[in-house]
């Protein structure tokens, strides 16, 4: 077939061409300003997001009294990281330990802890995970990947607009002596979720071991 000269992408799904047309509109009417709009997406593409709770939980896993102080006062140790703002105020941290693993969901909606997460994910806004993290929380882990030892108790964690929690995962064997840098590299939103644990060192290709 000749070649046209032209390189074939696919084109935008559905929703995004609804958003762009919506996007569009709202500007042409003046009702939304474009550069506040850049400023807005960038903000939470670039600094609002998982990589802010990475630097939480390595600090967390790498100092004793910032752990410490994390749990006395969550908000006050994670602004020190300048990490403050509407949808992160009550917050509350629980420890993975090898006894205990701990889940976060919203039943009621989708409150999540933006200032160290970002946006919620679409399945964590999903009915079918508000109400089966409750019911049957083994099941919805097994789901991500990850399997428990029968023994570990799972504790659920439900979220609302008044309380915001963040799982500071277990630190992985064999990251000893490894930097803040390389262990960011085994933190993942999921972990903080607490539907998954953090990485092994093996999964984080270019960590120094």
């Amino acid at each position: 077939m000749p070649h046209d000269g032209h390189d074939h992408t696919e084109p935008p799904s559905d929703i995004a061409l609804r958003v762009k047309s919506l996007e569009s509109l709202l500007v042409e009417k003046g009702l939304v300003d474009p550069a506040a709009l850049d400023a807005l997406v960038d903000r939470y593409e670039h600094r609002v997001g998982p990589q802010n709770g990475k630097k939480v939980v390595t600090r967390a896993w790498t100092n004793p009294d910032y752990l410490q102080w994390l749990r006395d006062d969550p908000n006050a140790a994670i602004g020190d990281f300048g990490f403050t703002g509407r949808q992160g105020e009550h917050m509350v941290i629980v420890e993975n330990t090898p006894e205990v693993h701990n889940l976060v969901v919203c039943t009621l909606c989708s409150c999540y802890p933006w200032t160290v997460l970002g946006l919620p994910p679409v399945w964590y806004k999903s009915a079918p995970y508000r109400s089966r993290a409750v019911s049957e929380p083994r099941g919805v882990l097994a789901e991500f990947g990850t399997a428990l030892d029968d023994d570990v108790e799972i504790r659920v964690w439900d979220s609302t607009s008044e309380m915001r929690y963040m799982v500071i995962p277990e630190r992985p064997a064999g990251t000893g002596g490894w930097s803040a840098e390389d262990l960011e590299t085994l933190v993942t939103r999921n972990a903080m979720i607490g539907v998954e644990k953090a990485k092994k060192p093996a999964d984080a290709p270019g960590a120094a071991a």
